[in-house]
């Protein structure tokens, strides 16, 4: 084979350095025990009384980031995702760790249908101007 790269493991982007499979930062796993709760737009917070994650050895370095990037500001799964600038599958298995560990939450939207009905929330707002 003449093409670069073929018949060789190229493990690497010249550019870009080593590249770690996805499947190797999930160790293999492909789902996580509150995989059912982190849809999209769910929002990941840091528990205020999480320690230092870096002081955790079996915290990888992208678990760490998170930490540190919901530490900031609360972040959503997608945007999490960006950030990292990994595969959505991958950051949801990487949080259900974190939320295991109890060093972030997952606080879902309030669906639609558990909305309150939009004329009960004009009733009451005549309510209160009536009064």
């Amino acid at each position: 084979m003449s093409g670069e790269g073929q018949g060789r493991n190229h493990w690497f982007d010249d550019d870009a350095g080593p590249v770690v499979r996805p499947y190797a930062m999930t160790r293999g796993r492909t789902a996580s025990t509150a995989q059912h709760r982190l849809d999209l737009i769910a929002v990941v917070v840091t528990e205020p009384e999480a320690g230092d994650p870096e002081t955790d050895p079996t915290l990888s370095p992208e678990h760490v980031e998170i930490v540190g990037l919901c530490r900031d500001e609360p972040q959503s799964v997608a945007e999490l995702a960006a950030d990292l600038d990994l595969p959505i599958g991958v950051v949801r298995v990487l949080i259900g760790d974190l939320v295991h560990a109890e060093l972030v939450h997952v606080s879902r939207p309030v669906p639609p249908a558990e909305l309150p009905d939009e004329s009960i929330l004009r009733d009451v707002i005549n309510g209160l101007r009536a009064l």
